[in-house]
């Protein structure tokens, strides 16, 4: 039976953690992950949880020690944000090579420089090819959801990579709002116990995690990976079958929103969705046909699923709340765009980068974004593709 709370973001990830109840979570406070690692450790303090709590010296310490855990056969976990993901750098592609199921509550604010503690992609996005799965959440209850789903996926023996559940720094983490939370023992139930087949602590298995790999079997290695990404959006789908007869909510790779008949559409990732759906109820009691896709798997992409979403849309924007610094969009830009081609679609397309470093986005500015797609479509030309949003040139 559902319980209704009122939960920060942060907060609603650590009450996830408390009814997983993983074996060891070491951890390193940044700004604006640092409630999720207190939180928890107060449910250690008080015995609610059986986990390792483990305070390290540093973030790069942290994922060192979550890898060294699930190595050995514990389910394992930490959070961080923004500059503490940037020193774990080396350690995510370890995790990642080494095929741990490991899970990370990902905090996004935006990277050094200048210092900024407000919410942007550019930390996820930057980690976006290093082989871990990604998914988004727009508010506190997806925040929720995604942690609770994370294990069953990131464990399943067709997928056996590491799982980056990410929401948006102080939109989401700080604000409070009403959400569901699912009872102890469901979550229980629903995630299940760890067993893996091979870890380093089982004498009747002696094995290794992470030799130097020669060139001769490097590239195998690295298709080993691509291997267990090929069957993630398979598991995702799967997964969020079963949690939508538990919990009632249903879940995809991504959210198509009055997408039936739209002619103009965006494409984006975060909390920033929510307010898009404001400006096209507006829209649509106008009689304007526009719509919206969120993603929320994002590693890996659901190119073919996205462009087929889109083959209606006669003007698309994408939104990126990251730079690429590739003088033609960010990265969710370079995706979609690269799906439509592959798709042969005929769309207008349009990448903007927005909300940088916090930087608020309006329901108005939401529909300026539509406004500028009519008139892509009233040339029929997209003009300038790379775009930037609010910002005072």
């Amino acid at each position: 039976m559902a319980k209704r709370d009122r939960l920060s973001g942060n907060e609603a990830v650590a009450i996830a953690l408390r009814q997983i109840n993983p074996d060891v979570f070491p951890a390193f406070p940044i700004t604006p992950s640092t409630e999720i690692p207190q939180y928890f450790a107060s449910f250690a303090a008080n015995g609610q949880v059986d986990t390792e709590f483990i305070p390290v010296e540093s973030e790069h310490s942290s994922m060192s020690a979550a890898i060294g855990a699930s190595a050995a056969g514990a389910r394992s976990l930490t959070a961080t944000s923004s500059c503490g993901l940037a020193y774990m750098w080396e350690e995510l592609y370890i995790a990642a090579s080494n095929r741990l199921p490991l899970a990370l509550a990902l905090v996004n604010r935006a990277l050094s420089g200048p210092i900024n503690i407000n919410c942007d992609h550019s930390d996820s996005m930057g980690a976006r090819d290093s082989g871990w799965i990604q998914m988004y959440a727009e508010n506190n209850q997806e925040a929720y959801d995604n942690m609770v789903q994370a294990y069953r996926i990131s464990e399943h023996p067709d997928v056996r990579l590491p799982i980056m559940i990410c929401q948006d720094g102080f939109i989401t983490s700080h604000a409070v709002e009403n959400i569901e939370l699912l009872e102890d023992e469901e979550v229980q139930k629903f995630v299940g116990e760890y067993n893996p087949e091979n870890y380093l602590l089982n004498p009747q298995c002696p094995m290794a995690v992470g030799p130097y790999s020669v060139t001769d079997y490097y590239m195998e290695a690295k298709r080993n990976q691509a291997e267990g990404m090929r069957h993630v959006s398979r598991v995702v789908l799967d997964v969020a079958k079963e949690y939508k007869k538990l919990s009632g909510r249903e879940y995809g790779l991504f959210e198509e929103y009055r997408m039936d008949d739209a002619e103009r559409a965006v494409v984006m990732i975060g909390s920033a969705a929510g307010t898009t759906k404001d400006a096209i109820d507006r829209l649509r009691e106008q009689g304007e046909k526009v719509g919206l896709i969120k993603i929320r798997l994002y590693r890996p992409f659901p190119a073919s699923e996205i462009a087929e979403a889109l083959k209606n849309v006669k003007a698309v924007a994408i939104m990126d709340r990251a730079e690429g610094y590739t003088n033609h969009g960010g990265p969710l830009g370079a995706d979609v765009m690269a799906a439509l081609y592959r798709a042969h679609a005929d769309a207008l397309a349009v990448n903007y980068i927005y909300g940088l470093g916090g930087r608020d986005v309006r329901v108005k500015d939401m529909e300026n974004v539509f406004a500028a797609l009519k008139q892509m479509m009233a040339d029929g030309d997209a003009g300038e593709t790379y775009r930037y949003l609010g910002i005072r040139e």
